[in-house]
């Protein structure tokens, strides 16, 4: 691997296709998404909604969709966490995965609580499950590369504001402000009105790769970010949409700076 290197960020809503007239009825189609992911080539692999929950919180192990792109990924590492299970999980996406060219060590999993925001969901009453951050290490040539994958809960879809409830982006920075040298950290943070986020990253020393093309095809929202340490220099990015997923695939090259 040469001293520049490609990270995707993903998120893969559990190999569910996107159908523009109905959506929420399109096939799981994982051929599709390894393609997809494929395609890219790239050195890291940041991926969200990797499994689809089960009624009453039941997490399969093995995770049948990581499994799947293990053995479809030839030539990476990987790392797979579920969230905490939790009998109140939504039948949506769940659970992060990193694959990596090179080794993945000093692996991290950490649980990100969710408030009791109180939401119905198709005629229930119930309050959100929480959410995860992960993370690893690896060397890209001669350099360490921390590198950290987030999934957040979407305040927006609760009628409620993530900055009001900041439990869990604080929790992301205070991570990010423990990393020392060159750190990245991919996910889908469900922020729809992101320079908050941006903002508050920011401060914490970190950039992210892009702000201004939308990531969603459901809203008009930027939700999926790449941010960097001052370590890190962004070569080039791109958002591509992908009939692969609801999601579009946020794709960024860096070199180290010396």
């Amino acid at each position: 691997m040469s001293a520049s290197f490609k990270v995707l960020q993903f998120n893969m809503q559990f190999g569910q296709s996107w159908d523009d007239a109905y959506p929420d009825h399109a096939p799981v189609n994982l051929d599709l998404t390894i393609a997809e992911i494929r395609s890219h080539d790239a050195d890291i692999i940041l991926l969200q909604e990797v499994e689809q929950a089960w009624p009453g919180g039941a997490q399969t192990d093995p995770p049948p969709n990581y499994t799947w792109l293990r053995g479809a990924l030839r030539g990476y590492d990987g790392y797979f966490s579920y969230p905490k299970a939790d009998p109140r999980e939504l039948p949506f996406g769940i659970g992060l995965a990193i694959f990596s060219r090179t080794p993945l060590r000093e692996r991290l999993r950490m649980d990100l609580p969710s408030p009791p925001v109180e939401f119905e969901f198709k005629g229930r009453k119930t309050t959100p499950t929480d959410r995860l951050l992960i993370g690893a290490s690896t060397m890209i040539g001669r350099r360490q590369l921390r590198v950290f994958n987030t999934h957040l809960l979407a305040f927006f879809m609760l009628k409620a504001g993530s900055e009001g409830n900041a439990g869990q982006r604080r929790r992301v920075v205070d991570q990010l402000k423990d990393s020392q040298g060159p750190t990245l950290l991919g996910g889908d943070f469900n922020v729809s009105k992101h320079q908050s986020l941006v903002r508050q990253f920011g401060r914490a020393g970190y950039k992210t790769v892009q702000s201004k093309s939308i990531t969603w095809r459901r809203r008009p929202y930027v939700l999926d970010h790449i941010f960097h340490s001052r370590h890190l220099r962004p070569v080039r990015h791109a958002v591509k949409p992908t009939p692969a997923s609801d999601h579009h695939v946020l794709v960024a090259e860096f070199e180290f700076v010396e």
